[in-house]
């Protein structure tokens, strides 16, 4: 699903709460930041850049980039958000919590474009994944106050 199939003033709502700037380029365009290349999700800073072409998970997982990243990092990220594996599994995890807040898109069909894009998890779906083994990354998202006790996301920049 790509972001001309949902409300763009709620997907730039839920962004915004987290203090990021979502940016719509015209179809076609050069996609700045984009570390795959158009039309996946392009990043400088705090703001996202993007087409009405962008696949919704990579919109989602490029912001969860900028949301679970340090200071230090966002201060200086342009394109490559780089992090290590478990930042990686926690940006995952929040991508897929964020997708319910997307009216028309959701936690089921963020699970199967996952899939369909080729992410790798290691019981072969993001779904027996995010349901079986990903513990780990829910913990990473409580520890640095990203998300609560109850997986609800806190709408708030990773701080240290």
């Amino acid at each position: 699903m790509v972001l001309a199939q949902v409300d763009t003033s709620a997907v730039s709502a839920l962004l915004g709460r987290f203090g990021l700037r979502l940016r719509v380029l015209p179809p076609d365009s050069l996609i700045p930041g984009s570390y795959w290349g158009a039309p996946e999700a392009g990043l400088i800073g705090t703001t996202v850049y993007v087409r009405p072409d962008t696949p919704l998970h990579s919109l989602l997982h490029e912001s969860c980039h900028v949301i679970c990243m340090d200071e230090a990092r966002r201060a200086r990220l342009h394109t490559d958000a780089g992090g290590e594996t478990p930042e990686e599994d926690a940006v995952c995890y929040l991508q897929i919590l964020l997708a319910d807040r997307i009216p028309g898109f959701g936690r089921a069909r963020a699970l199967n474009d996952m899939d369909a894009w080729g992410y790798t998890f290691r019981l072969g779906s993001a779904q027996r994944w995010f349901e079986e083994d990903a513990e780990a990354a829910c913990q990473w998202l409580i520890r640095y106050q990203l998300i609560d006790s109850d997986s609800c996301p806190c709408y708030r920049l990773r701080q240290y």
